[in-house]
């Protein structure tokens, strides 16, 4: 009964000052209690309320790590791990104080193994710095959520992104993981063969636990080669309707398409302002594909086949590298685009995912919610997997608009379950969507997450308040 009390109640100044007087002398002034920087680790980009930790920490190695670790655990001091604060739904928020965990300084990729495509990184490696140091090599990390976030924070989140269709997700791109334990114990989860059949899947129980079961210190990652070929472009539809029926027939028919993106009118209308583009205000697909240059120009031709059965096209080829640079840069900066909707109100990004022969259903379902409530909400996806985001832009001085876009999200996540989905497709849990998970995966399974929660962290101070309801 006492745990319980302790895991409701905001941890107290009494408790922060032993762990602060202990990591003093190991961290120096890389142990920080001003207001500004615990105000930069809360949750900044939507509208979850910010909770601030009572101090930083920015560790440089597995061992600070489990200091860190240790001197929380005997004041039963909640810590945060930190990567880029890139997240959504209040992953890196601290509703019970304690030590955000900044991982920013852990940024040495400890080794590439370019024979077995796999390459050794610390957390707080970013995925364009990565490639960046893989590309004389011939090899990239494909996984590409859109943010330049840590490859820590990808991992917790289980993020994925517009190459997931054909590259996979996080849990499918990363062989093994370094982790601290909430007792201080690091373990290894795995080793570098490509497959095991030894023991249970830690490195997967990890991967998407959101930093709830321990923090991540080293990361071992599937590479690929870079294509020899990269042809990318764009497709308007008549409607979003045909836009995902031509996406569902492409992932039928085994198309090896690498990208293949959802914007309705009124993302193209945001990104033509932002980016400055030219493209048609109607429903439109970006599209990417990889491989030789005959097996492109095969792909590409066969798409464009498929698109004119929906009414798609014409369809536009940006073959030169900058150009494709441009389109997918757009593509990227679709959450800052949309805030240029409606300036000053607050954005609300939220993502579902469905099974792919239910996306044009939902999709289109969704559409007229929004258009029936009145709201300003874009709606971008990686529809190759079922996958897409909403974002409406809400005047939070208004009462009455805060309820009708709440309303909405309990919809549009009650919609999606209903056609056996998922309530986040990539987002995450966090603090958010704590609520939907009893009514996605039912008690037997939230029971067997808060015993292995139970198990790893009986004094609940790894991440606290986080993926698993009250």
């Amino acid at each position: 009964m006492e745990t319980k009390t302790h895991r409701r109640q905001r941890v107290t100044a009494d408790a922060v000052e032993p762990v602060l007087a202990a990591l003093t002398p190991l961290l120096g002034n890389r142990l920080v209690t001003t207001e500004a920087v615990r105000m930069q680790h809360t949750n900044t980009l939507t509208w979850v309320d910010p909770e601030p930790p009572d101090a930083v920490a920015y560790p440089l190695s597995t061992q600070e790590v489990v200091e860190i670790v240790k001197a929380c655990a005997a004041h039963r001091v909640p810590m945060i791990p930190f990567g880029t604060g890139t997240s959504f739904e209040g992953h890196v928020n601290a509703p019970y104080g304690g030590l955000s965990v900044d991982m920013s300084m852990m940024t040495s990729v400890v080794a590439v193994h370019a024979e077995d495509l796999d390459v050794v990184v610390q957390p707080g490696v970013t995925r364009k710095a990565l490639n960046e140091h893989l590309r004389d090599r011939g090899l990239f990390f494909p996984i590409d959520p859109g943010a330049d976030a840590s490859l820590g924070g990808m991992a917790s989140t289980r993020a994925s992104g517009t190459n997931a269709v054909r590259y996979g997700t996080m849990k499918d791109n990363v062989l093994s993981l370094t982790a601290v334990l909430p007792n201080g114990e690091v373990v290894h989860t795995a080793r570098r063969a490509r497959k095991s059949s030894s023991g249970y899947d830690l490195t997967r129980l990890l991967v998407g636990a959101e930093g709830t079961l321990g923090i991540i210190t080293e990361l071992t990652l599937k590479l690929h080669g870079i294509p020899e070929a990269v042809a990318a472009g764009i497709c308007p539809f008549p409607s979003v309707k045909a836009a995902c029926d031509a996406v569902i027939l492409t992932i039928q028919t085994g198309l090896p398409v690498a990208r293949i993106e959802l914007l309705d009118p009124l993302m193209v209308r945001a990104s033509n302002a932002y980016s400055q583009l030219s493209l048609p205000e109607t429903p439109m697909l970006f599209v990417e594909f990889h491989g030789t240059s005959a097996g492109v120009a095969e792909q590409a031709e066969r798409f464009g086949e498929i698109t004119a059965e929906f009414e798609g096209g014409p369809f536009e080829w940006a073959t030169k590298a900058e150009d494709r640079s441009r389109l997918w840069t757009a593509r990227h900066n679709a959450y800052w685009a949309v805030t240029t909707l409606r300036p000053g109100a607050r954005s609300v990004p939220t993502d579902v995912c469905v099974p792919i022969s239910r996306l044009a259903e939902c999709v289109e379902a969704t559409s007229r919610d929004i258009e029936a409530t009145g709201l300003i909400a874009p709606i971008v996806g990686h529809v190759g997997d079922g996958n897409f985001h909403v974002q409406p832009l809400i005047d939070m001085a208004d009462a009455e608009e805060v309820a009708v876009c709440k309303a909405f999200l309990e919809r549009l996540v009650h919609r999606a379950i209903a056609m056996e989905g998922t309530c986040t497709g990539e987002h995450g849990v966090g603090q958010a969507k704590r609520k939907y998970l009893m009514e996605e995966h039912g008690r037997p399974a939230l029971d067997m997450m808060r015993a292995v929660k139970q198990a790893l962290d009986p004094d609940d101070i790894m991440n606290p308040g986080k993926i698993i309801p009250a």
